[in-house]
């Protein structure tokens, strides 16, 4: 402001010097104005009436008896009626009507009236111009015609003030809304079609959920917990001469609480915290989603230091170069390379972290990987045993519990569960206590919450022929046979020829021992365990049902894993066939010769668990009748009742349950647990489903 003034006082102290001052600054708005005004002075001269007033004497005996009117119009104007007169052109150029030709000079329109009287009512002027020309012939009687007007400021207000306001307004509003005015929030309407859909939480607009909502992920909210500590005490770490991570990527699978971290973030951090989905990107206009990408960081680099999360980044993360068309715009990959610049560019600024959260971080580009955008890949894996415990405190907080619930119990019988499912089985168990008219809900309504989460919804009116019924409890009973004499199975805790879920009319329950690593023997009794529905029912009926058709979709899935995964064929050798082409590629990345060899090892594979099951049921044939007759009989059979029938089981196995709850021998024979066959892939662990006979 100093600076200005000085010139300005330079400039004066100039001799001579004339001060030119700055013409105002053109406006658009004035052009509009003067427009209008001319199209409302040309309709106003257009409808402009110069018409004399005169008596109806005047009207007969100087006009009408001279036969120089050429027509009579009548309209109704408040309480009188109003005629005018319509004097002929030719005339008009006679003496008496001088005054009244230089008078029309100033109408742009030559149709007007030249006078006009006034009369009580329409009949009344009838019957007076009748009067007056009763003598007349009919081609001297004058025409006399009714209309039915309004005033004239009224038709031109709405015929053409009216349009015009509209008009004008609506322009304006347009101009607003393209300017990026009041009322055009981002993304809100055409014009701001490239703005950034991103949610602003800020000191206004706090989050609730902080990092102790959060249980069972210790490690990944350690990593998580210190990016907040960055943004709140900087100095802390950049005095050593550390740098703020600029990214972290949280992967997991879905339902382990990838989008919870990050709202606990949101409600941590001090900071503004922008938060949208990858597919809030996405928009069918060609350069959206890279504009969207501009603005974002726009608004982040105004607010920083902040955070932005973006939630389901492979929607526009995916691996660039595949599967693109030739000669085609790839809207996608246009806004993942300018997501790239923004994150780690030539011009990038500082005080931003970028937060995202993926359950298929195998499809995402390696550019969108690398240290520099996203320093931290935080692995969300599903909770451990002491993970499960803290989950069900949290979301056993708001329930009102009866005694002898215990999270450590619930936590131990529900291998595999993430924390949505956690919270699921929760949820369920208060519905089903509520359903039930109990006042706080007990470990029973939990373990049928486990079997709703499980199964699916119990159909115990479902109509099933006692045929179908035999069969099912034959096939359950096999199962649960191989699983009481194999060493490796998991021990059986529970079976049921309840019809439950879509078409699963029976299934069997086991818990597990939680480990990552599976040898051959491990991974050959829970296959034959497995086949003991299908073998059960061969051997019994001599025929076979489809009520084997989920166990054998599990049984080839491993036998191809063993074979071509983890090398443990023979024939095949140590070998791992991966498939490193993406989800896309339909080429094998073996040949035929060792595709026909990798189906032959299957089959022996799978032939050897067959028969190997078939010697333990046919040796075991009375156990399978025992049992299968006490299934018809209760329909659902414990572990208690297995001792019962068959005895002791032959294997000092302790499960998880026992080491974990008990530390003791000899489980609590009530559990009602989720049956899981893990699957490992890689290094993790991946539960299969209930072992269940449709």
């Amino acid at each position: 402001m100093k600076e200005s003034l000085d010139k300005k006082k330079q400039i004066k102290k100039v001799p001579g010097k004339k001060i030119i001052p700055k013409p105002p600054k053109f406006n658009i708005m004035w052009v509009y104005g003067i427009v209008i005004l001319v199209i409302l002075g040309i309709q106003f001269f257009m409808s402009s009436n110069n018409a004399r007033l005169i008596t109806y004497q005047k009207f007969e005996n100087e006009m009408l008896k001279n036969g120089d009117v050429e027509k009579l119009i009548a309209y109704k104007q408040e309480d009188l009626v109003v005629a005018e007169v319509y004097i002929k052109k030719d005339r008009l150029s006679e003496g008496k009507y001088k005054d009244l030709k230089e008078r029309n000079n100033f109408s742009i329109s030559g149709s007007n009236p030249q006078y006009y009287f006034t009369d009580g009512s329409f009949e009344s002027l009838q019957s007076r111009l009748k009067e007056s020309q009763k003598d007349y012939t009919e081609q001297q009687k004058v025409p006399l015609s009714y209309e039915s007007r309004t005033s004239p400021f009224s038709s031109l207000f709405w015929s053409f003030i009216v349009p015009i306001g509209i008009f004008v307004v609506v322009w304006i509003f347009i101009m607003k809304r393209m300017g990026g005015g009041a009322g055009g929030g981002a993304g809100g309407q055409i014009f701001n079609i490239g703005k950034s859909k991103a949610t602003l939480f800020d000191k206004e607009s706090q989050v609730s959920i902080t990092f102790s909502d959060v249980a069972g992920l210790e490690e990944a909210k350690q990593e998580v917990m210190e990016i907040v500590d960055f943004l709140k005490n900087p100095t802390k770490y950049t005095n050593l001469g550390g740098k703020i991570p600029k990214g972290a990527l949280l992967v997991g699978s879905p339902g382990t609480g990838k989008t919870l971290m990050a709202k606990a973030v949101a409600g941590e951090a001090q900071v503004p915290f922008f938060s949208l989905s990858g597919s809030d990107f996405v928009e069918m206009f060609v350069g959206v989603g890279a504009s969207r990408v501009r603005d974002l960081f726009k608004q982040a680099k105004d607010k920083a230091p902040c955070i932005i999360f973006i939630d389901e980044i492979d929607a526009i993360g995916r691996a660039r170069g595949k599967n693109s068309m030739v000669g085609g715009n790839d809207e996608r990959e246009n806004t993942l390379n300018q997501l790239l610049v923004e994150m780690d560019g030539f011009g990038t600024d500082s005080g931003i972290i970028i937060m995202a959260a993926t359950n298929r971080p195998d499809v995402l580009d390696s550019a969108l990987l690398r240290p520099g955008r996203f320093d931290r890949q935080i692995s969300i894996d599903k909770p451990d045993l002491v993970g499960r415990e803290q989950i069900f405190k949290v979301h056993l907080q708001p329930l009102k519990l009866a005694e002898g619930v215990d999270p450590k119990k619930l936590s131990a019988q529900t291998p595999g569960f993430a924390g949505a499912e956690i919270a699921n089985v929760c949820n369920e168990a208060a519905l089903i206590a509520a359903r039930r008219n109990k006042e706080a809900v007990d470990m029973q309504d939990f373990q049928d919450a486990v079997d709703r989460v499980i199964g699916g919804l119990e159909k115990k009116n479902k109509i099933i022929s006692p045929e179908e019924k035999k069969i099912v409890a034959y096939h359950e009973a096999g199962h649960a046979i191989a699983g009481w004499f194999l060493e490796h199975a998991d021990p059986l805790v529970k079976v049921s020829i309840v019809p439950r879920g879509v078409a699963a009319l029976g299934y069997a329950q086991y818990l597990p021992k939680e480990q990552f690593l599976y040898t051959i023997e491990q991974l050959s009794d829970g296959m034959c365990m497995t086949m003991g529905g299908r073998v059960a029912e061969d051997i019994t009926f001599g025929k076979i049902s489809t009520g084997a058709q989920n166990d054998l979709e599990r049984i080839t899935k491993l036998a191809y894993a063993m074979v071509t995964l983890y090398g443990m064929s023979e024939k095949v050798g140590n070998v791992s066939f991966n498939d490193q082409g993406g989800e896309y590629n339909f080429n094998k990345p073996y040949s035929e010769k060792t595709a026909e060899l990798i189906d032959s090892e299957v089959r022996e594979l799978i032939g050897g668990i067959y028969q190997k099951t078939k010697d333990l049921l046919t040796e075991k044939r009375d156990g399978l009748e025992a049992l299968a007759v006490k299934l018809l009989e209760k329909e659902i059979l414990f572990q208690s009742d297995l001792e019962e029938i068959l005895g002791k089981r032959p294997f000092d196995n302790r499960t998880t349950y026992d080491e974990f709850v008990n530390g003791k021998e000899g489980g609590d024979q009530s559990i009602i647990a989720e049956n899981i066959h893990p699957e490992p892939v890689g290094d993790s662990t991946e539960p299969l489903q209930v072992s269940e006979t449709k």
